[in-house]
């Protein structure tokens, strides 16, 4: 998930490769299609990171996404700690439950 594709040709038109390379999913070229990027500020990019992870792996295969190897929290630039966002989302749902 975390690859884009990309494709080469030589100048002769008689090579082509297609090659995936790491990418990064707050990009806005990650997102990118004809016409442009579908999630143009870095809190939509966030919150699909986060929602694809945490949500939509259970909804599409009954398991979460993160394996909680720790790979993004370590190589993270910014420092973004996924257990640590989504105990903050969960304590907030909770306290907005507990305040209705």
């Amino acid at each position: 998930f975390c690859t884009t594709v990309e494709d080469y040709t030589d100048l002769s038109g008689q090579l082509a490769e297609r090659r995936r390379r790491m990418d990064v999913c707050f990009t806005t070229d990650f997102s990118y299609i004809h016409g442009g990027s579908i999630r143009y500020s870095p809190k939509a990019r966030y919150r699909q990171w986060m929602t694809h992870k945490l949500a939509t792996w259970i909804d599409q295969f009954g398991v979460s996404g993160c394996v909680g190897c720790g790979r993004c929290i370590t190589w993270c630039p910014v420092a973004i700690d996924i257990t640590e966002e989504a105990r903050a989302i969960r304590e907030s749902e909770l306290s907005h439950k507990s305040v209705t």
